[in-house]
Formats: structure tokens, sequence, C-alpha cells
């Protein structure tokens, strides 16, 4: 009896040791979501959108979780390749760069005007006499990213087609830092051209009332699969779904989506796949164009 009660003893003793030493529980105060963004709009409006998201999910869902936008949209993919990010605001190319290199898990698009699927466009100034492609030879291009889906990676495409060599025929590639900076950018004549989402030019017509007239578009591409929220493959599945639920709860009130807007022009969340980014993924490989070392 005296020694059934010592393996008892025994037993209690070393699970309160094992549960002494286990890993804290993503989510708390001593182990908080990492949630990295990237600035694709104003650094600033982003992350104040998403601390307003995190404050939500503490108090709904009982998630402690810290927003971070990164300065370039590669620092967003790195910190989730690093194991410093739980989840992930990622573009389209970021998104699936990020999942070849195994350090990204799709759970939800976002829907913009009510869809998963966006546009890029081509401005310029509406006195510059730039009205196709064929005319970027020689001028100054104004890019969010290198690694912005439809600020660079499309129109670089295009541009590849049309049979100009983007880094040999265009006078300069200047990185503006966010779509935001391009169109203003392309207003104040800094850059020929510049390539955007549709529409980017509404978020910087309270600063700029005439900007509508003054920067034109020359072309929009193809629809692109929206960005993501996505989580390191290593995160518990039941807390990836307080999450993804957290997320669909938000984009299921008024004032929830007001927030939601503010960080990326978000109008709902829908929960996809990884195969929902196989046509742009085709897009890639039908242009010829190595994802991951463009990427690098």
């Amino acid at each position: 009896m005296k020694k059934l009660f010592l393996i008892v003893s025994l037993l209690i003793v070393a699970s309160m040791f094992l549960a002494a030493c286990a890993p804290p529980a993503p989510g708390t105060e001593s182990d908080p979501i990492i949630w990295v963004l990237v600035p694709s709009q104003d650094t600033q409006a982003v992350l104040t959108g998403a601390e307003e998201i995190a404050a939500v999910f503490e108090e709904e869902a009982g998630l402690i979780v810290e927003p971070l936008v990164t300065t370039d949209y590669t620092g967003a993919v790195e910190a989730m390749c690093s194991g410093e990010a739980d989840m992930g605001a990622l573009n389209t190319f970021n998104y699936v760069l990020a999942n070849a290199r195994e350090c990204a898990e799709v759970a939800l698009a976002s829907v913009r005007f009510g869809s998963t699927f966006y546009q890029g466009q081509l401005v310029t100034r509406a006195d510059s006499g730039i009205t196709s492609i064929e005319d970027f030879v020689g001028k100054t291009f104004c890019r969010p990213d290198p690694t912005s889906t439809s600020g660079w990676v499309i129109p670089s495409i295009n541009m590849q087609a049309a049979g100009i060599d983007p880094e040999n025929d265009l006078a300069e590639i200047i990185d503006a830092g966010g779509h935001d900076a391009v169109i203003i950018a392309v207003y104040n004549g800094d850059c020929d051209v510049g390539s955007t989402f549709v529409d980017a030019r509404t978020n910087v017509e309270e600063d700029f009332t005439d900007v509508m007239d003054v920067v034109t578009v020359i072309s929009e591409s193809p629809p692109i699969p929206n960005d993501t929220i996505s989580f390191e493959p290593s995160v518990p599945e039941d807390v990836r779904a307080a999450l993804v639920a957290a997320f669909l709860e938000l984009a299921s009130t008024e004032e929830g989506l007001a927030i939601l807007d503010s960080v990326y022009s978000w109008s709902g969340m829908e929960e996809v796949e990884d195969s929902f980014y196989d046509g742009f993924r085709q897009q890639l490989e039908a242009a010829g164009i190595d994802f991951e070392e463009l990427g690098q």
C-alpha cells in the first residue's frame, strides 16, 4: 500500500512538473499571437485598425494578439518563416511565396466590394501623354513594393508581354512604400507612371480632392485573388478556429466592418483553402516566372 501511495505521489509530482514546464498556450499574456501586416496602405492607419481588431479579439475570444506592421512586404514573409509571427495578413504573392516555403497556411481571404478577387491598375497623370504600356520606355515607374502583387508582380509580367524589360527599359523604378504613396507620387509628378490596386486613388481623395481628375487609369489587370489571413503551421488548430470565428463575427457587424475597412479596405472575410490561389500560381508559371526567386 505504501509502495502504491509512493508511485501515485510521484506521478502527481511529475505531472505538475510537466505542466509547469509546458510552453504557454498561444494567445496569452506570456505568449501573445504576433500578427504581421504588410504596409500596403498608410502604415499608421493599418496599425491602428489592427490594434482595434486585437482589442475585440481579447474581449470576445480571450486571445491576446499583438499586431506588427513590417517595413516592407518581404519582412512579413520572413517573420512568418523565422517563427517570429503566428499570423499574417499577407498579400497574394507573399502568401504563395510563404506557402511554398512551408511557412503559411491560408484560412481566410478578404472580401472587397462583394468579391474575393480584385484588380490592379496602371496610372499616370492625365497630362502626361502616356496612354499605353508601350509608352513606359524611358519613364520613371513607381511601385508600392517589389513583391506587391498588383503593384509590381502583375505589371512586370504585362510589361514583359509587351516587349518591355522593366529593369533596362524604364528610366527608374522607385519603391514608394505603399499604394497610397504611389498615387501621391504620380499626382505630384515624381513618377511618370505607377501601379496600384483598383482604385487606390479614393484612399487619398480626402487630402487630394482632384486626384480622380489629375491621376488617370491607363489599364486594369485581370482578376487577382484577394489577400489573406494565414497562420504559421505550428499554430494549434483550436487557436486558428477561434481566430477565424472572431474574424467572421467581426465581419458580420457594422461596427466590425468599419474596423476591417480601416485596415485594408476590407468589406468582409471568407474561408478559403490553398487551392484558391492555384490560378495565380498558374499565371506566374505561364509567364515563366519563378516566384520563389522573385521573392528572395
